[in-house]
Order: structure tokens, then sequence, then C-alpha cells
């Protein structure tokens, strides 16, 4: 093994005991989230209150060491509210009456994971102060851009939508998350496990374990990129998924060309993650559902965009697998 191979191979290690000893019975969401972090993607969750997702999100910031160099804080957390503004989000500039001048007084955007709790319970406004950073990694403030860690990373958490003092985000908003994860219950043996344990869960049965750096994710991230290949025949079945749901009658509009020059790296990533130095077909399957379906534009009755996902695949599944077997 290769020492960037191995960089990536430590990260992830790492970051799934950690997580693990946090978190119990969400082994599947953890993998998705390391995925996404790998990708350099952004992550969208969504269930009721009460589900592990902010602690999901706070173990995520507590296994990034913090190194004497690195200014930035690890994990910062935005609690959206319906009475937040803009400038609680990115930051704003003060007057200092000592040096007669402006200073930019950093929001909390400007850290190396940012929990946005509970995303949907403030006005639009609101939630449109983060799609600079999250599309372009910077925001802009009285007309001066600030550039963001190029390790930034949003974990969003939003409550279901027929909950009271919910606002639905944008689709433009939903387009820069490159997974939206839906956290069902965990199962009675994993709650059980979870109660018996909880003394030991709540004291922090990860704080002895290793932590990673914010260099070595980084590192991680173009160590997969350069060693996981994927073949022109998954990029042409990525765009035959594409152009289904623009054709589906279900569908008002299709998934965007965005989504798929994101998709590119999360494949990559859960490739590595499954021991393979190429993108295959499974990969696809796998997370087609969660980078795709909640950027569909459902139709009146169109029904579940996850099965109008499924559906779509089929034709650019079959096709992949008769190129791959020529």
């Amino acid at each position: 093994m290769s020492h960037t191979e191995s960089i990536g191979t430590t990260v992830v290690d790492v970051l799934r005991q950690r997580l693990r000893a946090s978190i119990v019975g969400r082994d599947d969401v953890i993998d998705l989230i390391i995925i996404a972090l790998l990708a350099d993607g952004h992550v969208l969750l969504e269930d009721y209150p009460g589900s592990g997702k902010t602690t999901l999100a706070k173990a995520l910031g507590g296994s990034l060491l913090k190194e004497e160099h690195d200014q930035l804080e690890a994990m910062r957390r935005i609690q959206f509210t319906p009475d937040l503004l803009p400038s609680d989000v990115t930051g704003t500039t003060i007057f200092d009456p000592d040096s007669k001048s402006f200073h930019f007084r950093a929001g909390p955007v400007f850290a190396h994971v940012v929990l946005a709790d509970e995303i949907n319970r403030t006005s639009p406004k609101v939630q449109s102060a983060l799609l600079e950073a999250m599309g372009e990694k910077q925001c802009t403030v009285d007309n001066r851009t600030h550039i963001l860690d190029e390790l930034f990373f949003v974990i969003a958490t939003q409550n279901p939508l027929d909950l009271a003092g919910t606002y639905p985000l944008p689709s433009a908003q939903l387009d820069r998350f490159l997974f939206k994860i839906k956290m069902a219950h965990i199962s009675p043996k994993d709650e059980l496990n979870l109660l018996l344990n909880f003394d030991e869960i709540k004291k922090g049965a990860a704080k002895e374990m290793p932590q990673v750096t914010r260099d070595q994710v980084i590192a991680a991230r173009t160590s997969i990129h350069e060693q996981v290949r994927i073949a022109p025949e998954i990029k042409k079945c990525l765009v035959a998924l594409a152009d289904e749901t623009r054709n589906n009658p279900l569908s008002l509009q299709g998934i965007s060309t965005r989504s798929l020059v994101l998709a590119l790296p999360a494949l990559q990533s859960r490739a590595f993650l499954e021991g393979r130095k190429y993108v295959s077909a499974d990969d696809i399957s796998f997370l087609a559902p969660f980078i795709f379906a909640h950027r569909l534009m459902m139709a009146p009755g169109g029904g579940d965009a996850e099965e109008v996902i499924a559906s779509c695949l089929k034709k650019p599944l079959e096709k992949l697998s008769r190129a791959v077997l020529r």
C-alpha cells in the first residue's frame, strides 16, 4: 500500500471508530457522512427530533484534531431560529472606535465543520446566506469576499415539513447538498444497547481514540481522486440517468448537471470504502437515492422521488452492464 493510499485508509478507520463509538445503530449513515466528507460535499439529515442528527454532527466535529497553527475551530454550530439574521451566519463588519476603522468579525461559517441545526426553522433569506458558502467556499459581506477553509463541510439537520414552524428549502439550496439522508428509527436491539450502555457513551467513549487533522482529510481527498478510476461508461450511465429524469412525466424538473459533477467524487469515495480502485455499477445504485432524489421537482401526485430515481436508473444500469460484459 502506497503512502497516499494509507492516508485515506487511516482517515476512514479513525472516523469510523470514533463515530461508531458515539452513535449506536447508525453504521450506514456514518459511512455516508464519511463518503460526503471525502467527496468534498455537504449533507442534509432529516428526521424527527431526538433521532441523533445533532449528536452525529458533533461527533464528527470532535473527530478533527485542532492543530496549533490552525486559527479556525474544528466545529461551529448555528441554531437556526425564525429571528436569525444572515449576518449571524456569515459575520458582519463592525466599527472600532479606538482605531477609527472597520473590521470584519467572522461568523460561524468560518470553521472546518459547520452544523446548521434545524435549517428549515428559519426564513429563506437566512437559508440563502449559506448558498455562496456551500457552492463556492466563500462569503461576501459588505462587498468584500472572504475565503473559507478548503475543508469547509456543512452538516445541516431539518425536521420533516409537516411539523409546525418549518420552511421548505428552496431548490437552489437543496442542490448544494451532496446527500439528503433520512434517518429512520434505529432497531429495537440497537436502542436497547444504547440504553444499557448510555452512561459510558455519555461520558465520551470516543475521547481516548485517535483524531484526524485537517491536512489528513484533504490529503485523503486528493489520494482517492488520484487512485480510484472512473470509466467513461460510468459517466455515460450518469448522463443517461439525468436524461431519464428530465423526460419522466412524474418529474417537473430533472436532476442538474451540478449533481452529476458532485456525484463523481462521491462514487470514488464509496468505491474506496469498499476496497476498490474503480467505480462500479453497485456504487451508482447505492448512492443514487441519496444524491439525486432530493433534487427532483415532482409533479403533483407524482409519488416518491426515490422510486422515480430507481425507475429511471434501470435502463442506464442495464446498458452499463452490457458495456462491461463486452
